[in-house]
């Protein structure tokens, strides 16, 4: 993969681009996503800011770390400059088409679903027990309220 092929990727599965080559801000259904890379180094990422950091209680950002473990799968929710982000880091080079038309999907899924089921596909890892909400009992899906940047 190169910055070029990922120009294209992005523009195709976008409903805007702009940006520079390494460099680039889209979206898809109104949700913003950015993507940098950095080919001396071999790395990328894209990223899409979900919330404001310091509204999120403590409940929400264990589970959006119990969700890092089951659901978000090859993205992660991350905290960054006070903003809650769904990310997705690979090294540039070994990426296929279809690994980052993949990540592009997953990352836009985990920040919509961010609050609700933490999904970033239809693909969860069972955890062997119920116990991470401390009780032992199966877990009741919660929808909280957040505040949107």
């Amino acid at each position: 993969m190169n910055n070029e092929k990922l120009e294209m990727i992005y523009t195709k599965a976008s409903d805007s681009i702009k940006g520079q080559s390494g460099a680039w801000q889209f979206y898809i259904k109104q949700i913003p996503l950015m993507s940098i890379t950095d080919a001396n180094h071999n790395r990328m990422r894209i990223i899409s800011p979900i919330a404001d950091s310091n509204n999120l209680s403590d409940e929400l950002i264990k589970a959006a770390l119990v969700a890092n473990f089951h659901t978000a799968l090859d993205v992660k929710y991350a905290v960054s400059d006070g903003i809650l982000w769904s990310v997705f880091i690979h090294p540039l080079k070994e990426l296929s088409e279809f690994q980052v038309k993949d990540a592009v999907s997953q990352v836009y899924q985990a920040n919509i679903n961010f609050g609700s089921t933490f999904a970033s596909t239809s693909l969860t890892f069972p955890s062997g027990s119920n116990k991470e909400n401390g009780e032992g009992e199966k877990k009741e899906e919660k929808k909280y309220e957040l505040k949107k940047i």
